[in-house]
């Protein structure tokens, strides 16, 4: 029951539906007993009594139980399934709005294929709990009760040979249900190895060149392995108690058979003899059934446990790290300052205590190695992630002194891979200000280049992203994405690599659209093209999480540092190329 306390946590409005469930399946277990009753005084009134009209009688009570226990055993299924899918709908709800509101680390440090199989395949495991076992749970631990009570009403005899079934059955149903450390060991490789599948099946279509390693496929084997092994020892640790249990109850005919079979002649009233015997072995084919379910029951509990106990925990993980905020609505200006600030992933830490500071209204460029702390900062300031220590202040203000909506009125931030939704070019761009005119749309995607892309499709801005015959070019989504930021208005703009992967033909276009939407605002820059940055109004070049160095383009040209030599790398491999004479 504290399991289905937690379950029902999460379905306070339908949790009658449950209870429902399991008082109908108790009615239901009752009357089947009942009609097993009906079967004794049948059977006795044909082969003790000869008495065929109240044999016939009794097969009419028979039918009417037995019908009555599986209709309303239908019934309670029917209240257990509904309340099994409603929960089931809350649970990956729960999941949805906590990834919504969840942190940037929260995704860097869990894998998305954890994630998805963590909502996803567990919420499904509940369902198993709730939709078949509540009827199922009810029936298993009420019918051998009343089973019990109904084999000592038949006699003494009866009630002795059934009970020492329940009791013997009862000492091997622990065994059958598994080792509860394999049990959990099991399921963490299974976890394990979803979670693996989904990721290196999703890596397939991407070749990594940079820093390429067999670590996906390593970590793929090792969950096959681990899983495979732990499958086979859970599987033993219930095969023998198993076994037992079938040839207990698949050879009672035997087992009781035989023996009497050589004392018959010295038996009294042989014919009673004859219906307790044929009833020992209908209750003992109830008590069989019924302790299968307990078993079923015990292993689906232990599930939906170890499942609510995961997507709590991944809940709870969801909320860890965000970004707390204030009541503050407007920005008195939008100078930025980095004090002191300290950050890590994990155990890496990438920011210790740095500092920085931005003028409003002017254009910055951070450059730097990869991993030097450049797209950290970025996201820092887009309030992505939450500080270990230090602040981020905007208009003198702490981030986390503004409204959420402020801030994200007030930062736009344009990725380097740009997502689009399957909805219209139109409905793609407007979604960045809902109050916005359609005149307001269109001239926000005339800055940003896409009448362009407009023009190649029979229904314009109306065309549907990634319906049939639409493709676009990482440029033509860049620019679309751009339109996005243009209309949002925001007076801070951060682009992240923004260019990094677009061809020679699309950077120009979308160089244009930059120009648009960087104009009379703070921009933050991450450029892997160097050639990008040369005029903006200042170039703060990063180095292992702290600024090597500041100034424009020609400043840091004279000292001949870091910055000169990142130059020169960049040069040289823009120039390169590939002879033929390197191919033969």
């Amino acid at each position: 029951m504290k399991v289905y306390s937690k379950l029902f946590r999460y379905v306070p409005d339908s949790k009658i539906s449950g209870y429902l469930a399991i008082i109908i399946s108790g009615i239901s277990a009752f009357l089947m007993v009942c009609g097993y009753y009906f079967i004794y005084q049948f059977f006795k009134e044909i082969i003790v009594n000869s008495n065929f009209e109240n044999a016939s009688l009794n097969s009419w009570l028979i039918v009417i139980f037995l019908t009555l226990s599986a209709l309303l055993y239908i019934l309670s299924g029917l209240f257990s399934h509904k309340l099994a899918f409603r929960l089931e709908t809350n649970l990956r709800k729960r999941g949805i709005d906590g990834l919504t509101e969840a942190s940037f680390r929260f995704f860097d440090l869990n894998p998305s294929g954890l994630i998805r199989k963590t909502i996803d395949d567990n919420a499904a495991k509940t369902h198993m709990a709730v939709a078949h076992m509540l009827p199922d749970n009810s029936q298993a631990f009420l019918v051998p009760i009343f089973a019990l009570i109904l084999s000592f009403v038949i006699s003494v005899r009866v009630g002795t040979i059934i009970l020492i079934l329940s009791l013997v059955s009862g000492l091997i149903l622990k065994g059958m249900m598994g080792n509860g450390e394999f049990m959990k060991l099991y399921q963490s490789s299974l976890d394990k190895l979803s979670s693996e599948t989904v990721e290196y099946v999703r890596g397939i279509q991407v070749i990594k060149i940079f820093g390429s390693k067999l670590k996906s496929f390593k970590a793929l084997s090792e969950a096959i392995m681990n899983y495979s092994k732990y499958a086979y020892n859970y599987s033993i640790s219930c095969k023998n108690p198993y076994v037992l249990y079938q040839l207990i109850f698949l050879g009672l005919i035997a087992i009781i058979g035989i023996p009497l079979s050589f004392f018959l002649t010295d038996l009294s009233d042989p014919k009673t003899i004859a219906v307790e015997l044929i009833m020992i072995f209908f209750l003992s084919g109830v008590i069989m059934v019924s302790f299968m379910k307990i078993m079923w029951a015990a292993q689906n509990i232990f599930n939906a446990n170890y499942a609510i106990d995961s997507l709590e925990k991944l809940y709870d993980t969801m909320q860890e790290d965000k970004l707390s905020y204030g009541k503050l609505e407007h920005f008195d200006n939008y100078n930025i300052e980095f004090e002191d600030v300290s950050f890590s992933y994990g155990g890496n830490k990438v920011l210790d205590k740095f500092s920085l500071s931005l003028d409003e209204n002017r254009i910055y460029a951070l450059v730097g190695h990869s991993g030097s702390g450049k797209s950290t900062i970025a996201k820092l300031l887009s309030g992505f992630y939450k500080l270990d220590s230090g602040a981020i202040k905007i208009g003198g203000h702490s981030l986390e002194e503004y409204t959420k909506e402020s801030v994200i009125k007030n930062i736009s931030f344009v990725f380097q891979d740009s997502k689009l939704f399957k909805k219209s070019i139109y409905e793609n761009v407007a979604l960045a200000d809902e109050t916005a005119s359609k005149e307001e749309v269109m001239e926000a995607m005339n800055l940003a280049g896409c009448d362009e892309i407009i023009s190649k499709f029979k229904e314009k801005e109306n065309t549907i992203i990634g319906s049939k015959g639409v493709y676009l070019s990482g440029g033509e989504k860049q620019r679309i994405a751009i339109a996005r930021a243009i209309l949002k208005k925001s007076p801070i703009v951060i682009m992240d690599e923004a260019s990094a992967s677009i061809d020679a033909d699309n950077e120009y276009k979308l160089q244009k659209a930059f120009k648009n939407l960087m104009k009379d605002k703070t921009v933050i820059m991450i450029a892997h093209r160097m050639s990008s940055i040369k005029n903006v109004d200042e170039i703060i070049v990063i180095e292992n999480g702290k600024v090597a160095e500041k100034g424009n383009n020609t400043s840091l040209l004279k000292k001949q540092g870091l910055y000169s030599r990142l130059l020169n790398l960049y040069e040289t491999a823009n120039d390169w190329r590939v002879s033929n004479e390197k191919l033969l």
